[in-house]
């Protein structure tokens, strides 16, 4: 794919709000999903899960559970983007078991990964660990740039993680034929018992996807002009 054919695909690609019933070609939709796992992910630890929805009872309640927004019935499946708020403690190990199997891990990537990411993630036991990381880094940015720790703004982090995942996989669906619709409006507590998950995982996002009803109107966006700035704001 080259430039002109990457950019024709994001500026095809819309919200859908209204979706065919055909349902999805058999192992489309595990293609779909094992495309988004490519996206990049914050010292590879793959934080993203996707909860694939087909049967039309979970449908129905997930779809009050997202303030009865239709799409979700109409679609052939809904994707629920979720993150792993345990996931240093759950991925670590794996992850460097999988690239040293790979070839793509070092003696020293490793050490520095053990040394930062208990870091950024731990909390100590009864969270004590979490005060320190929420009040010294203000301290220290007096004198020295500090970036945020996930320990201190865990939903931010995940959020961040798996939106890369939910656009990956929104894309994917694109170049596929396929319309999706992001959706925020939902009741996070709702959703996970809809879906038989803990306060472990973070709901980011809701992507019903299907065959769209209607072609996608034109829609537009500001002038480069007024959003893009060179050197400094």
């Amino acid at each position: 794919m080259n430039y002109e054919q990457y950019d024709e695909l994001a500026r095809r690609r819309r919200a859908v709000r209204h979706f065919k019933a055909d349902a999805l070609p058999d192992g489309l939709l595990e293609r779909l999903v094992a495309t988004a796992q490519w996206a990049p992910s914050g010292y590879n630890l793959q934080p993203a899960h996707f909860v694939v929805v087909t049967d039309q009872a979970v449908k129905r309640a997930l779809c009050a559970a997202c303030m009865g927004q239709k799409q979700i019935i109409e679609a052939p499946a809904t994707v629920v983007f979720t993150g792993d708020r345990r996931v240093a403690g759950a991925h670590l190990d794996r992850m460097i078991a999988q690239e040293y199997a790979a070839g793509s891990m070092s003696e020293g990537y490793e050490k520095t990964l053990r040394k930062y990411v208990p870091l950024a993630f731990a909390t100590g036991p009864a969270g004590l660990g979490w005060l320190w990381k929420a009040t010294l880094p203000a301290v220290m940015r007096w004198f020295s740039p500090v970036p945020s720790l996930p320990a201190v703004h865990r939903n931010y982090w995940l959020a961040k993680q798996v939106s890369l995942c939910a656009m990956t996989f929104m894309l994917a669906a694109t170049a596929a034929g396929l319309g999706t619709c992001p959706m925020e409006g939902y009741d996070d507590r709702r959703v996970r018992k809809v879906l038989g998950m803990t306060g472990r995982h973070q709901v980011v996002l809701v992507v019903p996807v299907g065959y769209a009803a209607d072609p996608p109107g034109p829609r537009t966006r500001l002038p480069l002009d007024q959003v893009m700035h060179r050197e400094r704001f």
